[in-house]
């Protein structure tokens, strides 16, 4: 089982909601930017916990972290990010996700369904989308499982390690089954 626990920052709004998970997310995106952003995501800032603040920030209300509820544990976060629609009536968003590697296959799998099938029923998307390097081979199957097909490669779309770099992308329609 698994919990999902929004994180909303808002420095505007001074609104700052369940941030005392910030520490471990900031741990877990530095062990895997690799595998979520190209060269430009960190260009623009020198400094790298502002720069997650920022994305939280530019993401809220659509940032989670994920709670194994058996242990309690910090099992990973998700985010929607990239909507298309307004606040009332989404159409469709772009998913990112990332576990700590204990909780790596059964547990993201589970995660994944569950949260694609609560992102449809709560804020009433027609799609899903996830963009990922071709290389992320473990990010690729768990798509496939929960149901997302692959829908294009879009050629030399970024750079990433100062080479073009393609990405991959998949998508998931309302009214898809999502896999058992």
């Amino acid at each position: 089982m698994n919990k999902f626990t929004k994180i909303i920052i808002s420095r505007k709004g001074n609104i700052f909601r369940n941030i005392h998970y910030l520490p471990k997310i900031l741990c877990l995106y530095e062990k895997f930017s690799r595998y979520l952003h190209d060269d430009y995501f960190f260009e623009s800032s020198n400094n790298f916990v502002d720069k997650i603040i920022d994305l939280i920030e530019n993401t809220s209300p659509f940032f989670w972290v994920i709670i194994d509820k058996n242990t309690g544990k910090f099992a990973g976060f998700a985010f929607l990010e990239n909507r298309v629609g307004n606040r009332e009536n989404f159409h469709s968003a772009e998913i990112t996700t990332c576990f700590e590697p204990q909780f790596w296959g059964e547990y993201t799998k589970m995660c994944a369904k569950k949260f694609v099938k609560y992102c449809f029923k709560k804020y009433k998307l027609k799609k899903l989308k996830a963009h990922i390097f071709p290389q992320n081979q473990r990010v690729k199957a768990i798509l496939k499982q929960t149901g997302f097909k692959k829908e294009a490669v879009l050629k030399a779309e970024t750079v990433k390690n100062g080479e073009l770099q393609d990405v991959e992308v998949y998508s998931i329609i309302k009214g898809e089954r999502v896999n058992r």
